[in-house]
């Protein structure tokens, strides 16, 4: 089999306006990722609890709204959810910068920003996910997901690297902005798909009341012998690592005494390993089998999260910073295979729900390891939470190697899910 991942010019007319879509989107995700807690810390003084919480705001949509959207999703046309979400993103995030002009901004309306466009981000998220099979095919998944976490590792790579000189230069408040214009500039590539018949436009809307349709999906999820563990240890990874992303800022500039630009850097280093776990996922599972490669990866960085809690001036960033690269490498490669895992084993009916009870998991224990991570911050202070992160992620590969998964074949010759 091939592991050569087509260019996007070289996909359909459709695919293509979603990858522009991503792209933008994804540019100006990167700013924001670093601006946000930027301009807690250093323009509100936020203390590091209240960095945790605005950290799990940012994702408690996933668990407020995730597993609903999933049913609201399947009932809905998916470019239209997927436009709507970009315009209120967009509304959202053009208010900071407009608030901070005014000398308005407070802690309080960045808590609602955050949370908002969680929502806006829960069903942007939920309907991509679930349109892909439909704009590529489902015997291309595995190719289709390879170039979108490829482009967004690279984007991750220069995004968070400039992001964090953007902030430095600019300021955080302004840097914002760019959130603002990057989702409109997606709004407008997605307005240029065309409308496909099938799943998700009303015409195949799923049987049953509301609730009955929300239990089908978590029951798909949690009673596969394949994604029940694929989900526990996403969950995993997630929290723990969140547990140490969530206070790195406050590290970085009140303990190291190191600027935006220093800390952009260093999460610039996650995404030069989120594109080497990209790239290299479709050879290696070839080579290993892609059940080995869900787990073995987790298995050989188990040590660098003790690198990242070690950080510190001099060789040791440096060191933390290769430490971060291995856990990203890891999550980049258990990125393309197991989603296309999720989307090969799921019906057309039920890929809405299913991404949707995933994205209530993973994106939830996002939100738990932020907040567990501003306790930790705030009462035993902001290394505990790196080092019971780095702990935690040394084991979230058990699940998988103790499951069918650990066998598992290519998800683009597993069998079509009956509908």
């Amino acid at each position: 089999m091939t592991t050569t991942v087509p260019a996007a010019t070289r996909w359909p007319r459709p695919f293509r306006y979603v990858y522009a879509a991503n792209l933008t989107e994804g540019l100006g995700f990167q700013v924001g990722y670093l601006a946000v807690p930027v301009l807690a810390v250093s323009v509100l003084a936020a203390t590091p609890g209240q960095v945790g919480l605005l950290a799990a705001l940012s994702t408690a949509a996933f668990l407020l709204v995730g597993l609903p959207a999933g049913v609201w999703v399947d009932r809905s046309p998916r470019r239209t959810v997927m436009v709507a979400a970009d315009l209120a993103r967009a509304a959202l995030y053009a208010s900071i910068p407009l608030a901070w002009w005014a000398d308005a901004l407070t802690l309080g309306q960045l808590y609602a920003v955050v949370l908002l466009t969680g929502v806006g981000t829960v069903f942007g998220d939920v309907a991509a996910q679930s349109f892909l099979p439909e704009l590529v095919g489902r015997d291309r998944l595995v190719a289709a997901n390879s170039l979108l976490m490829t482009t967004n590792a690279s984007i991750q790579i220069g995004g968070r690297g400039f992001g964090g000189l953007l902030v430095q230069w600019l300021g955080a408040p302004l840097a914002l902005a760019l959130n603002a214009v990057t989702h409109l500039l997606s709004a407008l590539a997605l307005t240029r798909v065309r409308p496909i018949a099938t799943v998700g436009t009303g015409r195949d809307r799923p049987a049953g009341g509301f609730g009955r349709q929300l239990a089908e999906g978590v029951r798909h999820v949690l009673g596969s012998p394949l994604l029940r563990p694929l989900a526990v240890s996403l969950a995993g990874i997630n929290l723990t690592v969140n547990l140490m992303t969530t206070m790195l800022p406050v590290v970085f500039l009140r303990d190291l005494g190191l600027g935006a630009g220093a800390l952009g850097l260093f999460l610039g280093a996650g995404g030069v390993g989120a594109l080497l776990g990209a790239v290299t996922a479709r050879p290696l599972a070839t080579r290993i089998g892609h059940g080995r490669a869900l787990w073995l990866p987790g298995l050989l960085v188990a040590p660098a999260g003790a690198l990242v809690a070690l950080v510190d001036t001099g060789a040791w960033l440096w060191l933390a910073g290769l430490g971060w690269l291995a856990l990203a490498w890891r999550t980049g490669i258990g990125n393309v295979i197991g989603v296309s895992l999720r989307q090969r084993a799921t019906p057309d009916a039920l890929l809405g729900r299913m991404n949707a009870t995933f994205r209530f998991l993973l994106t939830g224990a996002i939100a738990v390891g932020a907040g567990l991570a501003g306790l930790l911050g705030q009462y035993a202070g902001p290394r505990t939470p790196l080092w019971v992160g780095a702990i935690g992620a040394a084991l979230t590969w058990l699940p998988l190697y103790r499951s069918p998964v650990r066998t598992l074949p290519d998800p683009d010759r597993l069998p079509p899910a009956a509908g």
